[in-house]
Parts: structure tokens; sequence; C-alpha cells
């Protein structure tokens, strides 16, 4: 069985600005992810893992490299109107901020029935209306709320919705960019238990954007490191999080506030690691 998802070589420069200098925000990333399986993309911000979550979904355009979904084509090389409604229902996307990528003109209901307008136009009314129901029930909104519109919600219930707008087109994947930085730690942890319970029970394959390696350790089984566009270490979440093997993921997890943090021993891994990086 071919792998939900495999990324190869994917590159993403960025033209210079005047009096600048092209940035190289992606450089030849590639890693594959079973069906089920979870993916966590770490590093700081400038790291090129927004980048690269977009560029497999098909948000933006690389320079090179492929992604492929089931061992289907669907990086811009395979292009045209069909191939995007196609590489759609095979990826989407959930964004930090949900009140922004939320129509604020319309109620949950009219937002859901949408997206299964678009991409299910033979569903009856009444298929319609259960399929809501159904994907309500599967993120954990009441129904009364059906009727209610973006700015009518909480952060953690417009993240639900978003959520379930996504899971609409019964994607392959998921990928979740910084989905839970903008919610309160108690919210937070619903909704990483939310996306455990979906993987769980549908299949999806979670691809998840964030600086925060205590979050990713909840919902990914494996973890992909990134600098500055390259990908510094790549391993099972849990030994990359307990034995770092790269200086670099040392002094991301030095940088995590807690009973032990130590801003000196911060400041001395980051320094050292800056020169490391220089020299190389």
């Amino acid at each position: 069985m071919p792998d939900a998802l495999v990324v190869n070589g994917l590159t993403k420069t960025f033209p210079a600005r005047r009096g600048g200098k092209a940035v190289a925000a992606v450089r030849d990333i590639g890693f594959s992810l079973p069906a089920g399986g979870s993916l966590g993309l770490v590093g700081e911000s400038g790291s090129g893992k927004t980048t690269l979550a977009r560029m497999i979904v098909g948000l933006a355009r690389p320079d090179a490299g492929t992604v492929t979904f089931g061992g289907r084509d669907r990086s811009w090389t395979a292009r045209g109107g069909k191939a995007r409604l196609a590489r759609a229902r095979e990826a989407q996307m959930v964004f930090q901020d949900p009140y922004g990528s939320l129509d604020r003109r319309l109620t949950v209901d009219h937002a859901l029935r949408d997206v299964l307008r678009r991409h299910q136009p033979g569903l009856s009314r009444a298929a319609t209306a259960e399929r809501v129901q159904g994907l309500l029930d599967r993120v954990g909104l009441d129904d009364e709320l059906a009727g209610s519109r973006p700015h009518q919600l909480s952060g953690g219930q417009r993240q639900r919705v978003a959520i379930a707008k996504a899971l609409a087109v019964d994607p392959a994947v998921l990928v979740l960019d910084e989905a839970v930085s903008a919610l309160d730690v108690s919210v937070q942890a619903q909704i990483l238990a939310l996306l455990n319970e979906i993987r769980r029970d549908s299949g999806v394959s979670l691809v998840f954007v964030s600086h925060d390696l205590a979050v990713v350790a909840e919902v990914t089984d494996r973890t992909l490191v990134m600098y500055r566009g390259e990908a510094v270490e790549h391993g099972d979440t849990a030994e990359v999080l307990r034995r770092p093997r790269h200086p670099y993921t040392e002094m991301l997890l030095s940088s995590a506030p807690g009973p032990d943090w130590q801003p000196e021993r911060v400041a001395e891994l980051r320094a050292a690691f800056e020169q490391r990086s220089a020299l190389a």
C-alpha cells in the first residue's frame, strides 16, 4: 500500500527584494507519511515550515520537487482545474487563525454545505443535512451552533468549525499550521485530543506545523526539525525530544520554559550553534 504522502526534493526560493538577497525558504526537503501517520514540522519563525506546508497543499508553487498522495502525482506538474480539485480532496489545511479563515457572512451550517456542494455535488438535500450533522458531531460541536456565525463562536469553537470544513472533503492528509497556538492551554488540550481521536477513527494522516515541541509531542509519531529551510533532524518524536542529535534541536528544547529552564543555557547553546553554522 503506497504512503498517504510522499514529499521529494521540495525547494522554494523567494526572489530578492530591492537591495536584498534571494531567500532560500525550503531546500530539498523529502519525507514520507503512511496512512494514519503523523509528522511534526518544527522550527523557529522563518525556518521554512509554513512554506513547506503550503507547498504540500498546493498554496505555493515549488521551484523543484514533487508531492504525491497515495502514489498519485499532485505536484504542480499536474495542472488544470481538475488536478487542483483532486489535490484539494487529498490534502486540506487548517490555519492558525480560524476567524480569518472562515467567511464571516456564513453560518456554520452554510459553510459546511458550501464545501459539500463543491466536492460532492451529487448529494441530495437530505444527505447533505445528514453529513453536516455528522461533521458537527465529529468535531464535538452542539447542533444549536449550526446557525451561528464566526463572531458568535469562541476561538476553540471556530477552530472546530475549520477542522470540520477540512474533514468534509474526506482528505487523506490534514495539514495544521500552528492550529492551536492562538488558543488557551485548556482549549489547546481539547483540540489536540480531538485530532488524536480523528486520526485514530478515520485513518487521516496529520502534518502538524508548530514551534511548540510540547504540542508536537502530543499529536505526532515523527518529527522533522527545520532550520533556515533545511531539515536538520528527522526521526521518532519521542527519540528526537529525549535524545536530540542536532545542536539546533537541543537549543529548541532548552528554549522551552519549564521547572529547569535556564535562559543562560539557551543563550550559550544559540551562540555555539550560530558559530558552528557560520563556519559550515
